[in-house]
């Protein structure tokens, strides 16, 4: 997905931002540790690279998976670790967990455009509903 988002704030760099928020799924052995980790690389401007990461690699993840990808991307690994463990990142990711259930999130990834969920998660997609909410409605 990220090459995605790339991709459409390259076309639409005035009108769109991106928000991330982390839903680990109860399913997953390690997708609460997973999200600790993204937190923590975002911390040292990794996050998107993170992302990518652990998602190509999501059958593989182990509890020294996170510190492979963190060395691979040349991230500060004891500050890695201490923002991994840190309270403030399980706050995030538990905020985030609360907001995904309120909007409806059932599964990751789940993308909403201005409030509406995007089914077709292809760049056509993301288009075809970024044009929808950029257009004027007639009769407003």
């Amino acid at each position: 997905m990220g090459a995605i988002f790339e991709q459409v704030l390259n076309k639409y760099p005035e009108n769109v931002k991106i928000v991330f928020k982390h839903f680990p799924l109860n399913g997953h052995r390690f997708a609460a540790t997973a999200a600790l980790a993204a937190v923590a690389a975002q911390e040292q401007g990794k996050f998107w690279q993170y992302h990518d990461l652990l998602f190509e690699n999501y059958r593989e993840l182990s509890d020294e998976k996170f510190n492979e990808f963190a060395t691979e991307l040349a991230l500060n690994l004891p500050l890695f670790n201490k923002s991994m463990n840190s309270q403030e990142a399980k706050d995030k990711v538990i905020k985030d967990h609360s907001d995904g259930r309120e909007a409806g999130v059932t599964g990751t990834p789940t993308v909403f455009i201005n409030g509406k969920k995007l089914r077709q998660r292809s760049l056509e997609g993301f288009q075809k509903l970024i044009e929808t909410e950029l257009t004027p409605h007639k009769g407003v």
